[in-house]
């Protein structure tokens, strides 16, 4: 009977959700295929090596992502298609969450069916989902807090806070940026009448468990001097793009695609205006704090993208309710048929699907301009897709030279590396060739340093001759690293060969430092 019982349960449970685990399951199987023929993406590389370097931080981000990366690596192996399988099952639980999410808020099938389907065809999702990194453990974690908050909302037990504090603080560990989220939040309830929960004890004894499952970051930050401080404000100042609210609007319109405008702004409306929605009126508010907020800190387009699943659930639910009240049935099918259509013209945008030359006859096409949101030369292919290409060559390059010193000069070699996919690209790739794992004075690798080992020969990938002869009496090229499809700045790259150091490099590393 108990079995009975048991086999009823998950029967009942895929038959009421049989739309959203397909539509799951079809947003896993998309990553799992691009996976198969795809190439390593740039950060992924550093995430791995920071996985070799457990700590409880990093320059540019909290530990999370690295044990992320330790734990794949233990348990799948460092295959590519095992590194990405996680960031591909996270994707499918947020198309599934997010039809769940509008259940919680008293939508109907067409609506969670809806609200699902702008999440799998979103171009910013298909993106960020198709290579391993923070952002879909973020996107998760936002949803997560706001079927929390739900169910606070319509549960009225307060003891949810603390599920929502293990949420956050987990979070935090994965990406500082959720605290926008968290502000956001608040600042939701301080403008609705839920503000009476600031009065109760368990919304703080949440944030007190998220501030201590966060502690032992902030204690590392602190010790090591605060250099995520150092790197934002780095990167704020020199790197990304600083664009008008227009600008950082439309680039929220664009990175979503722009068929999917309409639903998402519904979904805003019906948090702040409508009655039905009156008490998740929080959203509303939470969406146009951090809006701002990214807006004035400069902060890159994408950084909003886990809020749109909270408004593709509303703007869902809202259209619903509206073709209920026409009684025009046969808008549900054209509405899919348009959303499943404008998701296969955009999706070649942001998977890797076209070869990089009818990729550019694609984007030329289509109208879609190359752009990272940072501020540096572009090539042939957006950054997305550029930071894919050349890694391989990169080390097989450096091997070459490598191969041709002696068994001595091998031992006392060091090769730097000017950021860190260069540095991430020969530790991983440049096992095939013997080569030492890379230093570099860029974010984490600065911290983790050159070691105490005598080095008496250095190969440098990228820089100026003049550069290098400021700390070696001998300094000559030895090779250039070229990739048509690469970013501008890690194709046309030298390789020097530097020997008889005029001081120890561990003398000359505080110069190296590179926080960007």
């Amino acid at each position: 009977m108990k079995t009975w019982k048991k086999t009823f349960h998950w029967h009942t449970f895929f038959y009421t959700n049989a739309v959203l685990l397909s539509l799951a399951g079809l947003k896993v199987l998309i990553h799992c295929w691009i996976n198969l023929h795809d190439t390593f993406f740039r950060d992924e590389l550093y995430y791995i090596a920071c996985g070799k370097h457990l700590d409880f931080g990093y320059v540019d981000h909290p530990p999370f992502i690295a044990l992320a990366a330790w734990i794949v690596r233990l348990m799948l192996g460092d295959s590519l298609f095992a590194l990405r399988l996680a960031p591909a099952l996270t994707g499918g639980l947020l198309v599934f969450l997010t039809g769940i999410l509008v259940r919680r808020l008293g939508g109907g099938r067409f609506a969670e069916t809806l609200a699902a389907l702008c999440v799998l065809i979103a171009p910013i999702y298909l993106g960020l989902h198709s290579f391993f990194s923070m952002n879909p453990f973020d996107q998760l974690f936002w949803l997560l807090g706001a079927l929390l908050l739900i169910a606070v909302i319509k549960q009225k037990d307060p003891r949810i806070w603390i599920l929502y504090g293990l949420v956050m603080g987990i979070g935090l560990m994965n990406k500082i940026s959720i605290l926008f989220f968290g502000f956001g939040v608040f600042m939701g309830i301080l403008l609705t009448p839920n503000r009476r929960w600031l009065f109760d004890r368990w919304i703080w004894i949440g944030a007190g468990i998220t501030f201590i499952i966060f502690l032992p970051h902030v204690l590392w930050q602190a010790f090591n001097g605060w250099p995520t401080r150092e790197f934002i404000q780095n990167a704020t100042a020199n790197k990304n793009v600083a664009f008008t609210p227009a600008q950082y609007f439309l680039a929220q319109i664009i990175q979503c695609h722009p068929i999917l405008f309409p639903i998402w702004l519904t979904g805003l409306g019906w948090y702040l205006f409508s009655k039905s929605g009156k008490p998740f009126r929080c959203f509303g508010w939470m969406y146009l704090t951090v809006l701002v907020l990214l807006t004035l800190n400069r902060a890159k387009p994408y950084y909003l993208a886990p809020a749109y699943t909270i408004l593709f659930a509303g703007g869902a639910i809202a259209i619903e309710s509206g073709i209920q009240r026409m009684r025009w049935n046969w808008l549900k099918p054209a509405i899919c048929i348009i959303l499943i259509a404008g998701g296969a013209i955009a999706a070649p945008m942001a998977l890797p699907i076209l070869p990089p030359e009818m990729y550019i006859r694609y984007s030329t096409l289509i109208g879609i301009e190359a752009s990272s949101g940072e501020r540096h030369e572009m090539g042939k292919l957006p950054q997305h897709f550029a930071d894919r290409y050349g890694w391989p060559e990169m080390a097989g390059t450096v091997g070459e030279v490598y191969q041709t010193l002696s068994s001595k000069e091998q031992n006392q070699c060091a090769i730097i590396a000017g950021n860190y996919g260069e540095a991430g690209a020969i530790d991983y790739f440049g096992a095939q060739y013997n080569l030492p794992n890379a230093i570099s004075g860029h974010n984490s690798y600065y911290l983790w340093g050159p070691g105490e080992r005598t080095i008496e020969v250095l190969i440098g990938i990228g820089g100026s001759k003049s550069n290098y002869e400021k700390f070696f009496e001998e300094v000559e090229q030895a090779a250039m690293i070229i990739h048509p499809y690469a970013m501008p700045y890690e194709s046309n790259l030298p390789v020097f060969f530097c020997r008889k150091p005029k001081v120890p490099i561990q003398e000359i590393w505080p110069r190296v430092k590179n926080y960007n």
